[in-house]
């Protein structure tokens, strides 16, 4: 299972940026995907993920400016990003739930990451 995070960038404060990331490669079914992030020094934080129902959930820190959506027939996930402050800036990972084959495990894979920079 192979995850492309394409969308990151330089922006100014209050600016917006859209983050992609698809999955591809062999899948019997997959689960929950999401986005996280770490910035230099912190530890690796959830930002947002989402069922294969649509179902949400954010950080406390993102909410009401970040809005995370899927495609499910192409087994991608969006996380349009609004309202930049400078403290969202970071290196930001996509993930996803995956099982390889139908009685396997549903295991976590991770994409390469796309720097965040918000700064004037």
């Amino acid at each position: 299972v192979q995850l492309q995070a394409s969308g990151g960038g330089l922006v100014q404060p209050g600016g917006s940026l859209r983050l992609s990331c698809a999955a591809s490669g062999s899948m019997f079914s997959i689960g929950v995907m999401g986005w996280y992030r770490q910035a230099p020094g912190k530890q690796r934080e959830l930002v947002a993920d989402i069922s294969t129902g649509g179902l949400t959930n954010y950080a406390d820190s993102v909410k009401g400016r970040f809005a995370i959506s899927r495609l499910n027939a192409k087994n991608t996930i969006y996380l349009q990003m609004n309202s930049l402050k400078p403290e969202d800036t970071a290196g930001y990972y996509c993930k996803t739930e995956a099982r390889r084959f139908r009685f396997s495990s549903m295991d976590d894979y991770w994409g390469q990451g796309t720097e965040v920079t918000v700064s004037s």
